[in-house]
């Protein structure tokens, strides 16, 4: 029952190392999201968890990407971007902040509200 539209919404949970949810959530409050738009990936929403034991260890949002196909090239350009790479190894000085990541593409049901 999905829509003909070829945009798709990507899911990603954030299992972040243990104390790590302040610095992971300054990361992409003060870079990642600017980046995410260079790079044509709009965000739709930002989470954290209301209880534990995700409220402490995990950190959820959703993209847009206008097709899987540019979905693929946008984090492909994104992880290359020597801003991000920068960003990356800084934030990460002093130990990982992400022990993995769950990543699930969707696509809105033809039911569904348009979403911005």
């Amino acid at each position: 029952m999905a829509s003909n539209d070829a945009t798709v919404y990507e899911l990603r949970i954030y299992h972040v190392m243990p104390g790590k949810l302040d610095e992971l959530a300054a990361r992409f409050r003060d870079h990642t999201d600017q980046l995410f738009a260079k790079h044509g990936m709009k965000s739709v929403a930002y989470w954290t968890a209301l209880d534990e034991p995700a409220k402490s260890s995990q950190f959820i949002y959703i993209l847009r990407h206008p097709s899987r196909e540019a979905a693929t090239a946008n984090w492909k350009a994104f992880q290359a971007d020597p801003g991000w790479i920068s960003v990356k190894q800084k934030s990460e000085a002093n130990g990982k902040l992400v022990e993995h990541i769950d990543s699930t593409f969707l696509a809105l049901t033809d039911f569904s509200p348009r979403l911005s």
